[in-house]
């Protein structure tokens, strides 16, 4: 197979990264991953090789290095020319955002800026950066429009929708970048052969994790925040989405930047459009799983939106993207994923 190019993916030992470097590497990409491993670990890398086998090994390599330090991205930008980046390096935590905002602008501000000037200077001008639905806040209007009024909620958010603007600015200064801007919804599941999927560190921040600690049991009980929202069950509603579309989506993003030159900045959702409960979700596991999850119905957290879901016609009109799987296949990928490594990477605690 002919290489399509060389891309860096930033983070891309974390859950979305690995999951999106399976299918750069499957599609014919060279794939090169800088993580620090914050929230990460090297054996997700390994398990990837794995899955592509050797031939498709020897196109990735995996460089242990931050985004925030200039001498790790000299390093790796002076060795090998890169045609792309997609950028998912930073911290994603709403609740811990809120507590230690300086955390999230250092990491995400910070580290992004740094990596958009190492690209500059080595005329890597091709981006594709992981936003997140988090831009859109408590929307006026559901589902939520590309253009729809951007207003973050919390730190994390809002560090995602300053980097939008900052890539705005930067392709607005200089035409020659291109600039694709993904929002996605909530990531969810795991590949389908149980061998890759999501294994934070310390107490899961989001729903499937947490539900998936609880059914292995490795939690006692699932926190359910706010049961008194104005939605049909009291919980809120998000629009999960399988990681494996959301994979497929960064590819042909990916393809649409190196193929037009008239790309400019722009942005694009990445979700089902199908809003489902937090109780829906739960109710959908326990039937993959033929487990019985335990809830515990608790407060609301600061900086939650009660409804968020995607309008997904611009990413099927223009990069002729869409989702394929439901809520019931991420769940039995998810808990495929969970069955066979309850202790996530590690083989024990």
């Amino acid at each position: 197979m002919v290489s399509k190019g060389r891309i860096l993916v930033t983070g891309g030992a974390g859950f979305i990264g690995t999951h999106t470097a399976l299918q750069l590497l499957k599609q014919g990409f060279k794939v090169s991953i800088i993580d620090n491993l914050d929230n990460a670990v090297e054996e997700a890398v390994h398990r990837l090789r794995q899955l592509v086998g050797a031939k498709l090994s020897g196109d990735l390599d995996f460089h242990l290095g931050d985004i925030r330090n200039v001498v790790d991205l000299e390093k790796l930008f002076s060795q090998t020319k890169f045609d792309a980046v997609i950028h998912f390096a930073g911290l994603k935590a709403v609740g811990e955002s809120v507590a230690n905002p300086m955390r999230y602008f250092d990491n995400n501000l910070v580290g992004s800026i740094t990596l958009y000037k190492v690209m500059a200077k080595y005329n890597c001008k091709k981006l594709v950066f992981s936003s997140s639905a988090t831009v859109y806040g408590q929307p006026d209007e559901i589902p939520c429009l590309e253009d729809s009024e951007l207003k973050a909620m919390n730190p994390y958010g809002r560090t995602k929708l300053f980097l939008e603007e900052i890539a705005r600015d930067i392709q607005r200064a200089d035409p020659e970048w291109r600039i694709i801007l993904l929002r996605y919804f909530n990531p969810v599941a795991a590949h389908e052969s149980g061998m890759l999927g999501e294994d934070p560190k310390g107490i899961p921040n989001n729903l499937m994790p947490y539900i998936t600690q609880v059914a292995v049991g490795r939690l006692p009980e699932l926190n359910v925040y706010g049961h008194d929202y104005p939605t049909h069950d009291g919980s809120a509603i998000r629009d999960y989405i399988h990681v494996m579309d959301l994979a497929d989506g960064h590819v042909v993003a990916l393809e649409k930047l190196l193929e037009r030159e008239d790309t400019g900045c722009v942005a694009y959702n990445l979700g089902t459009g199908r809003g489902t409960s937090v109780l829906e979700m739960v109710a959908a596991f326990e039937k993959a799983s033929n487990k019985k999850i335990p809830i515990k119905l608790c407060p609301r957290r600061p900086g939650d939106a009660t409804a968020v879901y995607a309008s997904i016609d611009k990413a099927a009109k223009e990069l002729g993207w869409k989702a394929k799987y439901g809520i019931d296949e991420m769940c039995r990928d998810q808990w495929k994923w969970a069955s066979q490594n309850p202790w996530g990477y590690q083989s024990k605690p």
